[in-house]
């Protein structure tokens, strides 16, 4: 999708769903917010044409991209904002183009202000691709109040 104003990602509920329907980058890859629960959440994406690299396999960067959304809704339960402080990935397996991806997150713990949190992508028959390891920071910005113009 080449279109700079991409359109919001429409599964919407509560504050998590607010944070989505502004994530522009994760519309724009297609990505699907199958469930989002506090503390949980999946995220599915059909791997394009366009997310392979040189070697005709899904380009890393756009795996540790539906990863880190799956993270981002997981640890994003309020009205606070949660971003990132750190976060790892190891790849288990390759996939290619017409794959559905799907990222699963889920919280291993919250101590204050600082979280944890692991999500296992797997490929459409449910094998692992790829393990994440996210560490969020709850920081005191205020959400954005305006929603991107459709």
């Amino acid at each position: 999708m080449t279109d700079a104003a991409a359109p919001p990602n429409p599964t919407v509920r509560n504050g998590r769903g607010a944070m989505m329907q502004r994530d522009r980058a994760s519309a724009a890859l297609g990505m699907v917010v199958e469930s989002d629960e506090p503390g949980e959440a999946v995220v599915s994406m059909l791997v394009r044409q366009d997310m392979t690299n040189g070697f005709e396999i899904t380009h890393g960067g756009l795996v540790f991209a539906l990863a880190d959304t799956a993270f981002a809704i997981a640890c994003n339960e309020d009205e606070q904002v949660t971003v990132a402080a750190g976060a790892d990935i190891t790849f288990l397996a390759s996939t290619r183009a017409g794959q559905t991806l799907t990222a699963t997150a889920r919280r291993r713990v919250l101590s204050g202000r600082n979280g944890l949190y692991d999500v296992t992508v797997t490929d459409e028959s449910g094998q692992p691709v790829a393990e994440f390891r996210g560490r969020s920071i709850t920081t005191r910005r205020t959400p954005p109040l305006s929603t991107p113009q459709e």
